[in-house]
């Protein structure tokens, strides 16, 4: 009755013209953040705050956090580097590193390994503007505390890989994501033996992004050859995750993406029947109806029986290059953003790399310096040469190892921002119940009950968007996140690692 009151109140203040006064908004604002940090619930803490390495070369790697450029906060000791990705006396190949102890509230027993995707983008974006310690993202004067960091949760390990990628040395020579994730596991061989007081430990690979690929398979290594790394791989996060054909993640639900979010697109009537009509002559008109079932009916069809997109077809393209004409600040990985166009200390992502601050923040000689980084690099984002030379031969992770990698895994979790236009979270759901081998074991294939509406909460804000978890894996959908879902919802993120790591009970 109270809240009904004031309602009312609040509605005869409007008819009457008086407004709202910025203390007020203010307020109301601090209440809301207040509100939403008194609700983070944390894992069981032993009160660890640091760790202390016995082998004497793990001091070279160590960083005072508080001697971080533009970081006006003590972050706490981190240790970053490079390392080879093998124990051969001539080895020239290195991958560069930027490793966290956990927080006060952080488990000693864990350990989460973060990679961006790309191919050959920087696990740095990553650190400094989804869910490092510290954070500074689009659009803000310097970095501030992360108070969703993952180092809440337990260590956590950036490695920018593979070679080529960011700050790493040596010629890129890999030819699919068995080799990657062989010379990664190489990696960790020669980390360990220098932070060997993190054997053991339970493990964590995560990412996003084109990292749908790397994780996959980097687990699926890690599982077939049991012994080559002294951690305890207990299950996989990929969010936004390239996990099958183009077709299938952006193509087939592009034009249900734009319906769902015709306010923001502002498409007029003529052009909306050209991309229906571009729709239905391709096959993807219906296709969700048709073929996403609960249980699926058998093996989904590719339209065309194809995976090629035929130039008359790509009406991804279509949609993102009329976009442009209404919004020129149309950001494919989060379709909310207008002018101004934000700027970035890493230059990217968005639609179009955008240095408006030059040198980017970690091609800074100071940065380099404070991290141990080779200072003769000049540091982007994504990477300017080709990670794989020939291309990646490996075929997508959903129909090779990622069912593998569900089964033996504890957790697994695959989440998707539904903002984002890059890679479309209903083309993710093809995905999960299209694979042409056994999804999750039991002899079934994909979820065989629906993805129940609203079904996604989180503590103290409600309903964040959808989830089903089937068999040993967890599928979100995030509302108002784009791409990179712990930099847009950074408490949604939080509390699906919470999950993942056995934190919390429930998803």
């Amino acid at each position: 009755m109270l809240q009904l009151l004031s309602l009312l109140l609040l509605a005869l203040t409007c008819v009457q013209g008086r407004e709202i006064t910025p203390a007020q908004v203010k307020a109301r604002q601090r209440m809301a953040a207040e509100k939403l940090l008194a609700n983070r619930a944390a894992p069981t803490s032993n009160g660890i705050k640091n760790i202390t390495f016995s082998n004497p070369k793990a001091s070279q790697f160590f960083v005072d956090g508080t001697t971080i450029p533009e970081v006006d906060f003590d972050v706490g000791p981190s240790w970053a580097g490079l390392l080879p990705i093998s124990s051969a006396k001539n080895e020239t190949r290195e991958l560069f590193f930027w490793f966290f102890p956990p927080g006060p509230q952080g488990s000693s027993d864990d350990l989460i390994f973060w990679t961006n995707g790309g191919p050959g983008c920087s696990s740095l974006e990553g650190l400094l503007q989804e869910n490092g310690p510290f954070s500074w993202s689009t659009g803000t004067g310097k970095p501030i505390v992360n108070d969703f960091s993952w180092t809440n949760l337990s260590s956590l390990l950036y490695i920018e890989q593979p070679v080529g990628t960011g700050f790493s040395q040596g010629t890129p020579n890999i030819k699919d994501e068995n080799d990657l994730a062989a010379q990664l596991v190489g990696f960790l061989q020669q980390f360990l033996e220098v932070f060997s007081e993190l054997k053991g430990k339970n493990f964590y690979v995560t990412g996003e992004s084109y990292a749908g690929m790397y994780v996959p398979y980097i687990a699926n290594f890690i599982y077939e050859n049991p012994g080559m790394v002294d951690l305890n791989l207990q299950g996989i996060w990929i969010s936004d995750p390239s996990i099958s054909f183009d077709v299938v993640l952006e193509e087939i639900p592009a034009l249900n993406f734009v319906n769902k979010y015709q306010n923001v697109f502002s498409f007029n009537s003529s052009f909306m029947k050209t991309l229906q009509a571009t729709s239905d002559n391709c096959g993807y008109t219906n296709y969700m109806q048709n073929f996403v079932t609960y249980p699926p009916k058998g093996l989904l069809p590719l339209p065309g029986n194809t995976t090629r997109i035929k130039n008359s077809c790509d009406i991804w393209d279509m949609i993102f290059e009329a976009a442009l004409l209404i919004n020129p600040a149309f950001n494919i990985y989060r379709i909310f953003d207008t002018f101004p166009v934000l700027w970035d200390v890493l230059g990217f992502p968005g639609s179009f790399p955008d240095t408006q601050v030059s040198p980017l923040y970690f091609d800074r000689m100071d940065v380099k310096q404070a991290i141990h980084a080779p200072t003769n690099v000049d540091w982007v984002e994504c990477s300017n040469i080709n990670v794989f030379p020939h291309g990646d031969a490996s075929m997508p992770s959903a129909l090779t190892v990622l069912p593998n990698v569900i089964e033996k895994s504890k957790r697994a979790v695959i989440v998707h921002g539904l903002a984002d236009f890059i890679l479309i979270a209903e083309g993710t759901r093809i995905a999960i119940q299209k694979l042409n081998l056994t999804l999750i074991g039991n002899g079934l294939q994909g979820f065989q009950t629906p993805i129940q509406n609203e079904s996604f909460i989180v503590d103290g804000m409600g309903v964040m968007g959808n989830l089903h978890s089937e068999r040993g894996l967890t599928y979100y959908e995030v509302a108002l996140s784009g791409h990179m879902v712990p930099q847009f919802s950074p408490k949604s993120a939080f509390h699906i690692m919470q999950y993942l790591m056995g934190f919390r009970d429930t998803p």
